[in-house]
């Protein structure tokens, strides 16, 4: 949205310094794109006034003109025809600078020196009439600057408006919010001509109550029966037959306009904000768009079949030419502004030649509507075709303040083309409502913004953008302007007095704060317990589409996959991750440390493709490595070992002891290089191996690891007391059969044991002389210790024998004598 300083100004009736205004407009309402300077370059042209006009004593077509530009009287030649004495041109000195970098210089023209020159429209940038000099009305005294005394020295300020905040898509909803923020009121600038201001209803000064806009002393409008939805005004019927499009319809007759170019301060107006000025009466229906947001549309009477209007939905297969030349097909999905015969405009998208204003008209009909926002949305999709009003209408306009546009739309098209309104504007609103009204709760707006605010305080933010505000109990009546579509809750209305106060004035220190007491879901918290221990072991975490080429017959298929490519749901995380993988490797990345916890999903079994229900989908941590284990040090000479397998036994084992706490890692049996995590029951959760990839000659090994997350409370942590007794320490070796692993002797050596065996520990394997075939010496590190009294050794050895006869009997397991 392009705004115009001097335009903003006359609104609120005060100086603005663009940069500060873009400034506050950022801090506060929405952030400002650019701020461009208008005819900066005109800086040097100055007023001066024509005293006397000679001809040249060489040339027919030029003049000798002595000007007073403020510092004396000087000669310039002139080939101005209407130049005269006693009017008033701009004059550009010797030593000036014109649009487009050209320095003037004090030249001999036909032998008689010219000291300036006095300009066209053309040569200042300001038109294309090169026919003459430009004329100016204007009290100046010669020697003033010309931007100053014509003021058109202005600053276009580029709003990215969002596209909750229709309101600040016009002058008035910007100038409302700079009010806001500066201090002061919003008030329509008078129209030159009307002899005064037009109304502004409630929000002239912002926060007071707006009345029924048909109920107001001598309102603009005259609202038809309730209920009804037809109407004649001035000869012209109008039927609403599709209020769901159109939930209100007005429209006013104006006879004996004269159409013809625009005053210079219209077009002045629209020039500012980068708009072409095209004729009076369509001038003043943008003026009003510009300025209030409300869309306008003007009608040439005697085009109007009937003559009347008639809104209703297109008919299948109907067409209409629009304002572009384009013929359109409607669809009974739109709805259109026909006369008693055909459609005459896409309702709130663009209008029909057939119907529009030209020279020749002399009676008009205008629109002013309301058009549903998604209907106008889908019709401008559908048709390819966007504008103005489609850009507001399907954002949301202020219904309630369409009479108030509509009147002031009257008063400028009156004060410019002349003519006259007969009869009232009609008004047709089947089913009226009323501004909306939210509950706000002072102590609410404290505890989500962190700091105190004073009711009154609120009550003045809220009130200086248009709210009006009454007490009720212990809360706060707010009543939302027609303007405000965005406002629908109480937390809409807290962010406001946060937005108005400023978010720079809120303290920076972060505090103590939770907007609840429910504690986050089991799931999420062991989703954070895994990534907190991955990460701390040197591992980065990836996110990965969950979306891919099928990867086992279990495979969920998309219905509308958006490439073949990406047609499945993922069944397992470690394929995307090796992906991730070999995109590092082809960009010279050689050491790659990942993980992921995301959600898997695969058919139940037996269902497959048939997709009977819902699939299954649960949550996965996987990790994939390859490379360094650590990034180099410069301290360190040699090039750092690659992870092999036992890396990968590491980072395994602690991804299962987060994740699936109750599980073991055990040896992968048959041909299957690895280990698996297997739970009590035997069921197998994860795997981790060697993975195959498309890896370069210099890339190392890749490793990779998936476990199936176990979604439960974790134990309370329990307090033991440090031991007072002290402990004794025994190692012993012991002589282990084939397939006899160390974890089942220490599982069932801690059994046989009790409790007194407080730690156990292997430190040492031996293969060799002195051990028989097919076995293999394990040597244990033991630590006993009695919590209550000191343990003797022939506790300790007593322990042992236990234990070793145990592990003799059951195992096959003896004690290495030598």
């Amino acid at each position: 949205m392009i705004v115009s300083r001097r335009w903003l100004e006359a609104l609120i009736d005060r100086p603005l310094d663009a940069r500060d205004a873009a400034e506050r407009l950022t801090l506060h309402v929405a952030a400002v794109d650019a701020v461009v300077p208008l005819h900066q370059d005109l800086n040097d042209i100055l007023i001066a006034r024509v005293l006397d006009v000679r001809k040249h004593p060489d040339a027919d077509r030029l003049s000798l003109c002595h000007v007073d530009a403020g510092s004396g009287p000087v000669e310039v030649v002139c080939g101005a025809p209407n130049v005269q004495a006693g009017k008033t041109y701009p004059y550009a000195p010797v030593g000036a600078v014109l649009p487009g970098g050209v320095t003037l210089e004090r030249k001999q023209i036909r032998g008689v020196e010219s000291n300036g020159m006095l300009c066209s429209a053309k040569e200042l940038g300001l038109g294309a009439d090169h026919s003459g000099i430009l004329e100016l009305d204007t009290p100046a005294a010669p020697g003033t600057r010309f931007v100053d005394a014509t003021g058109i020295a202005d600053h276009q300020i580029v709003i990215d408006v969002p596209a909750n905040r229709p309101d600040l898509l016009c002058h008035k909803g910007v100038a409302r919010e700079l009010a806001a923020v500066l201090g002061g009121t919003v008030k329509l600038p008078p129209i030159p001509g009307a002899g005064g201001a037009a109304p502004a209803g409630g929000d002239a000064t912002l926060g007071g109550r707006r009345r029924s806009p048909s109920a107001r002393d001598g309102g603009a409008a005259r609202a038809a029966e309730p209920g009804a939805a037809a109407g004649v005004v001035d000869g012209v019927e109008v039927r609403l037959e599709d209020p769901e499009g159109a939930p209100r319809y007005m429209i006013a007759v104006i006879r004996g306009v004269k159409v013809g170019p625009s005053p210079g301060w219209l077009a002045q107006r629209l020039s500012s904000i980068g708009q072409r000025s095209i004729n009076n009466v369509v001038d003043a229906t943008n003026y009003i768009l510009f300025e209030l947001n409300q869309p306008l549309h003007a009608f040439d009477l005697a085009k109007l079949a009937g003559p009347a209007v008639v809104v209703r939905r297109a008919k299948p297969g109907e067409k209409i030419v629009t304002l572009d030349g384009a013929s359109r097909t409607l669809t009974a999905d739109m709805t259109t502004i026909c006369d008693a015969t055909h459609p005459t405009i896409v309702a709130g998208v663009m209008g029909s030649a057939e119907s529009e204003v030209s020279g020749a008209t002399r009676d008009l009909v205008l629109e002013c509507a309301y058009f549903q926002p998604t209907r106008i949305r889908r019709t401008r999709r559908a048709l390819a075709l966007s504008s103005e009003s489609s850009y507001r209408f399907e954002r949301g306009i202020d219904m309630l303040g369409m009479p108030d546009a509509l009147r002031r739309a009257i008063e400028l098209i009156v004060a410019i083309a002349g003519g006259e309104v007969r009869e009232p504007a009609l008004d047709l609103w089947p089913e009226p409502w009323q501004e909306k009204v939210i509950f706000l709760r002072p102590e609410r707006v404290a505890q989500l913004l962190g700091m105190p605010f004073e009711r009154a305080e609120v009550e003045r933010l809220l009130a200086s953008v248009g709210f009006f505000l009454a007490p009720k109990d212990a809360r706060l009546a707010v009543q939302v302007p027609g303007w405000r579509p965005d406002v629908t809750r109480e937390v809409d209305l807290v962010e406001e007095v946060a937005r108005l106060k400023g978010y720079d004035a809120f303290p920076d220190e972060l505090r103590a704060y939770r907007p609840g007491t429910v504690p986050d879901a089991p799931d999420e918290r062991a989703r954070a317990r895994v990534r907190e221990r991955l990460v701390r072991s040197g591992v980065l975490e990836a996110r990965t589409l969950p979306l891919g080429p099928p990867d086992g017959p279990d495979a969920v298929t998309i219905l509308n996959p958006l490439s073949a490519d990406e047609a499945h749901l993922r069944r397992r995380l470690l394929p995307g991750l090796v992906r991730r993988v070999e995109y590092n490797w082809a960009n010279r990345n050689r050491d790659i440390r990942l993980f992921e916890v995301g959600t898997v999903f695969r058919w139940r079994a037996g269902e497959g493709q048939r997709g009977k229900g819902a699939p299954d989908e649960w949550t996965s941590v996987a990790g994939v490595l390859t490379g360094a284990p650590r990034p180099p040090h410069w301290s360190e000479g040699a090039k750092l070992p690659d992870m092999d397998i036992w890396d990968l036994k590491y980072h395994f084992e602690l991804a299962v002891s987060v994740a699936a706490p109750g599980c073991n890692v055990e040896p992968a049996t048959g041909a299957e290089v690895g280990w698996v995590a297997v739970q009590q029951g035997g069921e197998v959760v994860g795997r981790a191996g060697p993975l195959e990839a498309d890896a370069p000659v210099w890339a190392a090994p890749l490793f990779g690891f998936e476990v199936r997350l176990a979604v439960g409370e974790r134990a309370a942590v329990a307090y033991r007391a440090l031991p007072l007794q002290p402990p004794v320490e025994r190692d012993i070796a012991l002589v282990l059969p084939t397939g006899v692993p160390a974890a089942r002797v220490s599982e069932l050596l801690r059994r046989a044991v009790g409790p007194l065996l407080e730690r156990l520990e292997v430190f040492d394997e031996y293969r060799g002389p002195g051990i028989p075939p097919e076995h293999r010496g394990v040597a244990w590190h033991c630590t006993f210790r009695d919590p209550e009294r000191t343990l003797r050794e022939r506790d300790v050895d007593a322990l042992l024998g236990r234990g070793l006869a145990a592990l003799e009997g059951e195992l096959g397991v003896r004690r290495r004598e030598s």
